[in-house]
């Protein structure tokens, strides 16, 4: 009777997964040593609340790349003909979680096990047992039928792939039922992009309480100071006024944080500067604002946020508005409204449209002057405003004068990258508007350079997006007002008849 007893409750346990995950496998930790596998907190929560679509904003080493392995490996080798894959970003990640996360927690499982479930193939990417279960781990999974699909970093992917991020949409998830189970996760990569929007909408159901179907994505987010091991003793840091500042916004905003989380939070944001709320959140939106890897003024806004230059900002009548803009014939045009306050520039609004004539955006300006009383000093513009309109002729220079709008022609820059430091140097002097600028802003953390994805490395040019264009025309104004002596002298098309603040035309 007591052996029976010892088989039944073994077969128990065996029937539990839960207890297998915490049991049965073996993986290497941080520091390289093998140790028994047991769900951390995060892990734990995304066991419990697991749906059948789920995706996961989370922290750097949250570890549920390995939990979902481990998932999937289970699954594979306790049940028959199942079929498991990872896409990952990079064929690097993915020998790397196929060795470590996928075929050493397999060798290193009971030999019972291995003898009732072996291996009949397996490669460098791929793992067939015995009972007809697979798992694989790839950059791409296209072909096929999966009951379980896990994709690592899809933000990267959305970022730096977009035809990746495309073949993992009608791809890859078209490999899996409704019924069955998807785990994409990610740190964030910007307010662009598949990732984001899958996000934002499991992030409204979730605050709406709507119910989910088997074909709606569960949304799940895992933030730094969840994690025990981040802290550090708060006696040996000094958390400065701006970091202060910081810790009380997110009480305001629910997290409570320990005098130890804020000592460990001041030190690894010295390490990781501007990329600090992208790999370690607070909060999602705090994710999602930071900005993007290969963003060209992630240090700058970090800056700028820190030192609470990110603020609302009155709009004073006594100051002249000056406006920047860019031009685009089928793409957005754009316009950044500041006043220059002694060393200061005051950015107080941000206006983008598309499909419309100069006269549109103009009527806008006049609504400006209307609705705020104030004057306007000068109007920066590309170069390209000289050029001739498509429709008439005239060029658009000779359009704006005539609708009451005198152009400053702000020269083409010889290197993009003066212009782009000239920037730098002018968020340094800036205080934005968050909320009349909010767009404005995304497009600066948003603005990037453009991704080589054969050489998988940044290449020395911005990416030309729906960023482009709020970028462009606030680097208009870093190099034909704060640094004009950074292109070439202006040609013709600098006139002022009217002065500075002048509204009429030249």
């Amino acid at each position: 009777m007591a052996e029976r007893a010892v088989f039944l409750r073994a077969l128990d346990q065996f029937s539990d997964r839960r207890w297998r995950l915490n049991n049965l496998y073996v993986i290497t930790d941080k520091e390289g040593r093998r140790i028994n596998f047991r769900m951390n907190a995060a892990q734990e929560a995304l066991f419990d609340g697991m749906h059948n679509q789920n995706v996961i904003l989370k922290a750097r080493q949250r570890g549920f790349t390995t939990f979902i392995q481990l998932f999937m490996l289970d699954a594979c080798v306790f049940n028959s003909d199942v079929r498991a894959g990872t896409i990952a970003h990079t064929l690097s990640d993915a020998q790397v979680i196929f060795r470590d996360k996928v075929r050493f927690p397999y060798d290193n499982l009971p030999d019972g096990i291995k003898t009732v479930v072996p291996i009949v193939n397996d490669n460098a990417s791929e793992l067939l047992l015995g009972n007809n279960s697979g798992i694989r781990v790839s950059t791409s999974l296209r072909s096929g039928t999966l009951q379980y699909l896990h994709v690592s970093e899809y933000g990267k992917i959305c970022a730096k792939y977009p035809d990746k991020a495309r073949e993992v949409r009608s791809g890859a998830l078209n490999t899996v039922d409704k019924n069955q189970l998807v785990f994409i996760e990610s740190t964030a990569e910007g307010q662009d992009g598949h990732f984001f929007e899958l996000c934002q909408a499991a992030r409204t159901r979730k605050n709406i309480g709507a119910p989910l179907t088997a074909m709606d994505f569960r949304f799940h987010f895992s933030p730094w100071w969840e994690d025990a091991a981040y802290t550090l003793p708060a006696a040996s840091v000094e958390i400065t006024p701006a970091y202060a500042n910081y810790f009380e916004g997110l009480q305001a905003a629910g997290v409570t944080l320990t005098p130890d989380q804020k000592a460990w939070y001041v030190k690894k944001a010295e390490q990781q500067q501007g990329d600090m709320k992208r790999e370690f959140p607070s909060t999602p939106d705090e994710a999602f604002e930071a900005a993007i890897e290969g963003a060209y003024y992630s240090e700058q806004l970090s800056r700028l946020e820190l030192d609470g230059r990110l603020t609302r900002v009155p709009i004073d009548p006594a100051y002249p508005v000056n406006t920047a803009w860019d031009l685009g014939f089928n793409d957005a045009n754009t316009i950044w409204f500041n006043q220059v306050v002694g060393l200061e520039v005051r950015w107080v609004g941000y206006y983008e449209a598309s499909g419309y004539g100069l006269d549109h955006y103009v009527g806008e300006l006049h609504k400006w002057r209307e609705q705020h009383g104030i004057t306007f000093g000068d109007h920066y513009f590309p170069h390209d405003v000289t050029n001739n309109e498509l429709s008439n002729g005239r060029s658009r220079f000779d359009t704006l004068v005539g609708l009451g709008v005198t152009p400053i022609a702000v020269p083409r820059v010889h290197n993009i990258n003066d212009g782009i430091n000239a920037v730098r140097r002018l968020l340094a002097k800036s205080v934005i508007d968050p909320v009349r600028c909010d767009r404005g802003l995304k497009a600066l953390r948003n603005y990037r350079k453009e991704w080589d994805e054969e050489r998988a490395v940044f290449r020395d040019k911005p990416l030309h997006n729906w960023a482009s264009h709020g970028a462009d025309a606030f680097r208009t104004f870093a190099q034909g007002f704060v640094e004009a002596s950074t292109v070439a002298p202006r040609g013709r098309y600098q006139s002022r008849k009217g002065g500075s603040g002048s509204w009429e035309s030249a």
